[in-house]
């Protein structure tokens, strides 16, 4: 299994409706807004990495109001 957060930068006014529209993805354990540099950070888990590309170029960046994301696998020290 691996487990990344995914942290994301949207349109002006957009982070509560990607928010909501990224929860819905299957492999999407939480989609939380947050303030800072970005605006939406989802923590997401797959099978393998494969998978995990593919929940985050397929399906979240399919999402309307997403401008930039950026994938952060976890490790195990």
């Amino acid at each position: 299994m691996v487990s990344a957060y995914i942290l994301i930068q949207t349109e002006l006014g957009a982070a509560a409706s990607v928010a909501e529209e990224a929860a819905e993805i299957p492999g999407v354990i939480a989609a939380d807004d947050v303030t800072g540099p970005y605006d939406v950070i989802v923590r997401a888990e797959a099978a393998n990495v494969d998978e995990l590309g593919r929940l985050v170029v397929s399906a979240l960046q399919g999402i309307s109001g997403i401008t930039r994301t950026l994938t952060c696998p976890v490790i195990k020290l």
